[in-house]
């Protein structure tokens, strides 16, 4: 199995701190917020990686290098203006293969353990799993509903999409769209009417590192 990370977002939310330091290169417990990611991945089994970055592009490409330093393999799908989830997971197909594919946001901090995500199967009629999480307080009506496994876009109670999830490639492949700047929602939301899409539950740590304000606690807690 390979995995993308999507690591190609400005991080307008984190300014001043992103002005010069990409998003993913924010030091969370002494390291990088991506080296989190791969490490995690590495000890989960999964080597082959996919990372789209953009803004500060050379700084992440220099820094990680072809992954070997930690023992994984890392191509890189660099775009000259971010594409928004859905556009750059689009853009890196011809680098994600034909298999179903981890995809982790680079802005989330978790101890969910990805070894159990790349146990994961999808059945034929499934084009992908979603990892949900309790709301946050900054996302209190949540994003997707659950019922028996299968992941609902309306529903009385809502959860909030962690940012890892399983996915078949078709998913995008198949996409039409009006720009190649489009958030991944826009695919989610036909494939959920259509029944496509499972989905769990995970009551651990998560963090979404999108401000100034939860960098820090993330930061501080992990020190």
């Amino acid at each position: 199995m390979k995995a993308m990370i999507l690591a190609a977002g400005f991080g307008k939310r984190l300014r001043p701190l992103t002005e010069t330091t990409a998003k993913p290169m924010l030091p969370v417990g002494g390291k990088p917020l991506l080296q989190h990611h791969i490490e995690g991945l590495a000890a989960a089994g999964i080597t082959e990686l996919v990372i789209n970055t953009s803004w500060l592009a050379e700084q992440i490409e220099d820094y990680f290098g072809d992954g070997s330093d930690y023992g994984v393999s890392i191509r890189w799908s660099r775009e000259q203006q971010p594409l928004e989830t859905g556009g750059g997971i689009a853009n890196a197909l011809p680098l994600l293969g034909d298999q179903p594919f981890l995809l982790i946001n680079g802005d989330i901090w978790t101890d969910f353990p990805l070894h159990s995500a790349a146990k994961k199967h999808l059945s034929c009629h499934l084009d992908g799993w979603l990892l949900l999480v309790e709301n946050p307080e900054h996302n209190p009506q949540g994003d997707f509903g659950l019922l028996n496994g299968q992941l609902l876009s309306q529903a009385s109670e809502k959860y909030t999409f962690s940012g890892i999830s399983l996915l078949r490639p078709e998913l995008f492949s198949a996409a039409v769209t009006a720009s190649p700047c489009f958030p991944l929602r826009e695919l989610l939301l036909p494939a959920i009417d259509g029944n496509r899409i499972c989905g769990e539950v995970y009551n651990g740590q998560w963090c979404d590192v999108g401000t100034v304000e939860r960098y820090r606690q993330i930061d501080n807690q992990l020190k």
